[in-house]
């Protein structure tokens, strides 16, 4: 048997979110989000951020909500600052800077994030109108490396960007996995009230697809749909996204389905330490990091499915394993049996 573990969307949907989607399948609903259903899966998400003003639009995935958002927010002539690691800047083929904005990348260490001390000399050395202008920090909670921002990290860098007049914009693909985190001290009303910008990942945690959209300060959000549209980002049919946000924030199976995927996480990855492995970085969400000799490398292709992160020296590399809502104790601790012994 071969294991699936190498990323969160390897998997469909949850069957709940299927069931709603196939109940209203030929009911018959308007189009490019003008529909029943998202409007109220908007007005639930305003609900359970505590922002009942704020800007709640779907869209399809992660790197087009991205793009579109950081290019809205920012004026032509603005650049956003982003981790090295940050998903901007490092996987996403160039998208953003395609639309004419400039990334200012700053190297950050092995947890993945950004500090406010890190965003003073970026804004000084860009003084000169000869240079593009910061204007947004892009981070992600959870980040590349699978660690979360506390209250106060996120507090302290929040009012340093306001300090600045940076705009905050915050990748949620992985939020789920952060908010329920045991790293994690923060609500989703408290997270949305410490940025001006963020989205609600569904692609990797138990939708189909979807993104939800939120900007919290509605003086930011005149002509988004418009923007939207000009760069092909409005579904025609929209109202199936609308039925799996609402399906999604029912009964609290968001963050079910996150908990449940950094539980098994968490079990993979003390399964590994037992087995005398060495993690590349203690990940308490649902990305475990280890760091595995070339050779080994074999042995762990027959068994399951993950991604090479990256290279950590000439005889070793960092892979990823990524759990979801569909992995099992089972899928675990067969996984782990099935892992060759390291110590």
């Amino acid at each position: 048997m071969k294991y699936m573990f190498r990323n969160d969307y390897s998997f469909g949907a949850h069957p709940k979110v299927l069931e709603a989607v196939c109940a209203v399948n030929l009911e018959g609903n308007w189009g490019y989000g003008d529909d029943g259903y998202t409007a109220k899966a908007k007005d639930r998400i305003r609900e359970v951020c505590g922002c009942p003003d704020a800007m709640v639009e779907f869209l399809v995935g992660g790197t087009q909500t991205n793009v579109v958002a950081c290019s809205f927010l920012l004026k032509p002539w603005e650049a956003a600052i982003c981790p090295d690691s940050g998903h901007l800047n490092g996987h996403e083929v160039g998208a953003f800077e395609a639309t004419g904005h400039k990334i200012l990348p700053v190297t950050v260490g092995g947890d993945g994030k950004i500090t406010p001390d890190m965003l003073n000399p970026v804004v000084e050395r860009h003084q000169d109108p000869h240079l593009t202008k910061p204007g947004l920090v892009y981070i992600s909670n959870a980040t590349e490396n699978g660690t979360v921002y506390t209250k106060a990290e996120l507090t302290a860098l929040y009012r340093r960007c306001q300090e600045l007049g940076l705009l905050l914009f915050v990748d949620g693909a992985r939020l789920g996995a952060a908010l329920t985190s045991d790293a994690n001290d923060l609500t989703l009303p408290e997270f949305a009230h410490l940025c001006d910008a963020f989205y609600i990942g569904g692609t990797k945690n138990g939708a189909m697809f979807g993104e939800a959209l939120v900007i919290t300060r509605p003086e930011l959000t005149d002509g988004f749909f418009r923007m939207k549209k000009r760069m092909g980002a409005v579904m025609e049919k929209g109202w199936i996204q609308g039925v799996m946000f609402q399906a999604l924030f029912t009964d609290d199976l968001y963050f079910q389905m996150a908990r449940h995927a950094n539980e098994m996480a968490a079990r993979l990855q003390d399964g590994l330490k037992a087995k005398g492995w060495t993690l590349w970085v203690e990940s308490p969400t649902n990305q475990v990091f280890a760091t595995v000799p070339n050779d080994v490398k074999p042995q762990i292709d027959v068994v399951c499915d993950y991604e090479d992160w990256c290279p950590y020296d000439e005889t070793h590399t960092v892979v990823r394993f990524v759990t979801c809502f569909h992995t099992s104790q089972e899928d675990v601790d067969g996984l782990l049996a099935a892992l060759p012994d390291l110590h």
